[in-house]
């Protein structure tokens, strides 16, 4: 699932996690960076020099939705278990380690989801859960369960339906969990993390943001030379942090296309331009493209999701081709890919998961432009690029802005995309992120945003009668955006944007608060 690196990590000890179809792989992964352990993920299925090629410390296998008791199950490469490294083995991979090391594993007659008490065994000679308490809250979700394991190993730790939780073998080189240790769930479970990773590893924790950001510079002066780079500047975090991070490696070398679609927030494309146009801290040399009505028309009687994301893209593909026909001698094109997108990427071209909705991205401008591709964060995790844009110097009000999907308002107006109905949208999104603001919940919250409904609703203003649209709000916390709670607002703050909204905006009678998690919902509407 990973290509060679745009980021140099040669001078960093690095883990390696195997994916065998979690939903919590990529959290495996952050959790060791935030270790300061570098980490990439690879399939189960790997190439087979992949140890002798990448040259890890250790290894963690993730869990994943197969029984080991399946016809053929998705297995660990041997040369894994027999390498000498430190291999950590979680839920599933914990299974299949046992199995293949000459251990039996059940389908349990009890099975754990959810919270457990995990009790580990005072006598183990493993320092794995050494002086963090007689008890453990930890996160299950497995329905086999180890019930032999393999000569040579000893029992860690155990709850009340699984008697072993935790094992390990008499070396310490195999260890295994059926918990997830990477969920914040989990008491202690970072800990676990660092003690793998640092103590039975070995790894140096040096992967942090200012080291990390030097090598990027140096990396992209290396790779560009005296070359010129286009970048597609949207404004989000991805594409703003790029931008920062080419100003310093190469400054005048850059050319930025920002294409403004027309479905954007409030004043976004103005704040685009006082941060990256002329004479300003980056300095860079920035093209506006201001093509709202090419893009409404082309989105005209398109209502299906699907239908506008494609839309969206195509037009933005041939806007940014005909801005780019216009600069001359450009040899590469810089991309805002980061990590999660890599590795979603390579899961879905392999067939192991299910597409949910399209991804917004610069998808076929590399063929028809004959660019080099340029993709500086394809390493980084979203916190992490984050971290190395205030390394850089952005501020911290586009650093820590609520994501923003790539279609913009385009698929937060339900149905059809109309300029009025848009402009409404616009300033109800404005109102609602300036009440969190002002109240101290917009950094609470992951991600806020209000939704444009095609219904409309009875209302009473003043005397008459009002028939007009509906608004949604929409505010969540998550950590990850794999999962996500819908944000516990004060009443009394819900009270005053709504009023604010109905009261401001003529063609709003009604607004309502999305109190739908994910699952079951997705965080967008569309």
């Amino acid at each position: 699932m990973s290509s060679p690196s745009a980021t140099s990590h040669d001078d960093h000890d690095s883990v390696i996690v195997v994916d065998f179809g979690s939903q919590y792989t990529q959290l495996i992964a952050r959790r060791l960076r935030e270790i300061g352990v570098y980490c990439e993920i690879h399939p189960y299925d790997h190439a087979a020099d992949l140890i002798d090629r990448l040259g890890p410390k250790g290894v963690v296998l993730s869990g994943g939705p197969e029984s080991v008791n399946d016809f053929e199950p998705p297995r660990i490469d041997p040369a894994i278990l027999n390498s000498g490294l430190p291999v950590l083995g979680i839920c599933y991979g914990m299974q299949a380690m046992v199995k293949q090391l000459g251990g039996e594993v059940e389908l349990s007659s009890e099975r754990e989801f959810g919270r457990a008490a995990l009790v580990p065994q005072q006598n183990a000679s493993s320092c794995l859960f050494g002086n963090l308490g007689d008890s453990l809250s930890v996160w299950m979700s497995h329905g086999d369960k180890v019930t032999h394991i393999p000569d040579g190993f000893e029992v860690l730790a155990a709850t009340r339906d699984c008697p072993i939780a935790a094992c390990a073998s008499a070396n310490g080189r195999h260890i295994g969990l059926q918990f997830h240790p990477e969920v914040v769930h989990t008491e202690h479970g970072i800990e676990l993390l660092r003690r793998f990773a640092l103590d039975l590893c070995g790894c140096d924790p040096t992967w942090n943001p200012a080291r990390i950001a030097q090598q990027m510079i140096d990396n992209v002066r290396q790779r560009v030379g005296s070359d010129k780079v286009l970048l597609g500047l949207s404004g989000g975090v991805d594409s703003s942090v790029v931008a920062a991070l080419l100003a310093r490696a190469i400054g005048e070398q850059v050319t930025c296309v920002f294409v403004d679609n027309g479905l954007l927030r409030k004043d976004e494309a103005d704040e685009v331009m006082a941060t990256f146009g002329p004479s300003n801290h980056f300095n860079l040399n920035l093209q506006r493209v201001d093509a709202s009505s090419r893009f409404l028309r082309a989105l005209k009687g398109k209502t299906d999701p699907e239908d506008k994301r494609k839309v969206i893209g195509k037009t933005f593909i041939d806007v940014f081709e005909d801005a780019a026909g216009t600069i001359d001698n450009v040899t590469w094109l810089a991309q805002g890919t980061i990590y999660p997108d890599v590795v979603e990427s390579a899961a879905t071209r392999f067939g192991k998961s299910h597409v949910i909705k399209s991804h917004h991205n610069v998808g076929g401008l590399p063929d028809r432009l004959n660019l080099r591709i340029l993709e500086p964060l394809r390493d980084l995790f979203k916190d992490e690029v984050r971290k190395i844009g205030l390394e850089l110097g952005l501020p911290a009000e586009i650093i820590q802005r609520h994501p923003f999907p790539g279609p913009g308002l385009g698929v937060r107006m339900l149905g059809e995309v109309k300029e009025e109905q848009l402009n409404t949208l616009r300033e109800a999104d404005s109102i609602f992120l300036h009440e969190l603001r002002e109240a101290g919940w917009y950094d609470k919250v992951a991600q806020a945003f209000a939704v444009f409904l095609p219904v409309r609703s009875v209302g009473v203003v003043g005397d008459a009668r009002t028939y007009s649209n509906v608004i949604a709000l929409r505010a969540v916390t998550t950590t990850d955006f794999m999962t996500a709670d819908w944000a516990n607002l004060p009443h009394s703050l819900i009270a005053t944007i709504a009023n604010r909204i109905v009261n401001e905006l003529p063609g709003v009678s009604r607004v309502v608060y999305d109190v739908t998690s994910k699952p079951p919902a997705t965080i967008e509407w569309e």
